[in-house]
This record gives C-alpha cells, sequence and structure tokens, in this order.
C-alpha cells in the first residue's frame, strides 16, 4: 500500500525561529514552504524535512532524522563541527571511533543533535 509513496522525516521543536536559525544557517538547508509561525518544511535532496512547533519536542532518545552521504560523511561532520556542533559519541560493539565518525566495518556513521536535542546522524551508506 505504501510501497510507492515518499516518505518525509518530521522534527518538532519548541522555538520554531530558533530552529530556523540551525537549519538554515548550520545545515544549509532551504525552505521550500511555511506554515505560519508553525511549521517550515525544507528541500534536502529528493526528499522533505518539516519542522514543526511541538511542546513535545526533543523528546525521542532515537534518532529522528538520517542523512545518507556516502563518502563525504567525515568531510561533513568536519564542516558541521566548525560551525558549532557537538557531535555525540556511542560506545557500541564492533564499532571504533575515529574522532567523531564511528566505524563499523565499511559504515561510517556520527550522530549529533539539534538544539532541542533531536538526534540526527550521517551515514555512509
Amino acid at each position: 500500500m505504501l510501497g510507492n509513496a515518499e516518505p518525509n522525516a518530521t522534527v518538532a521543536v519548541r522555538d520554531l525561529t530558533a530552529a530556523a536559525r540551525f537549519y538554515e544557517d548550520v545545515l544549509g538547508l532551504t525552505r521550500s514552504h511555511t506554515e505560519g509561525e508553525e511549521a517550515i518544511e525544507y528541500q534536502a535532496g529528493a526528499a522533505k524535512l518539516l519542522v514543526y512547533r511541538s511542546q513535545f519536542a526533543g523528546t525521542s532518545k532515537a534518532t529522528v532524522v538520517t542523512w545518507v552521504l556516502g563518502d563525504s560523511v567525515d568531510h561533513t561532520v568536519r564542516d558541521l563541527k566548525g560551525k558549532g556542533v557537538r557531535f555525540e559519541r556511542y560506545d557500541m560493539p564492533d564499532t571504533t571511533h575515529e574522532g567523531d565518525v564511528h566505524v563499523g566495518g565499511d559504515l561510517r556513521v556520527a550522530w549529533f543533535k539539534d538544539p532541542d536535542g533531536n538526534i540526527h546522524s550521517l551515514v555512509s551508506r
């Protein structure tokens, strides 16, 4: 039934203005649509990311958005770190760390949080 539909990520935030500064100025996303003071939609490649105001912002303890970057994970980590983004460090089985990047076999992944504590991952595949 949904196999041919494209899903979009949604991220809850408390302060839409502060979130817009982060998603636009730090992550480099471009607005594609605004719903007044309640939501901003961003185009990101072929997908869309909806950032919306919610009292439940930042309550998830799991990854809310995964960015598939191929070979550019390390480069993107360096760029974001240069803009003040702090990366998370997790101890996981069969995984080593190369700076802020977790390495497991041919998988390279790094995690960071937005201002509301929503977890994003950058992955190589």
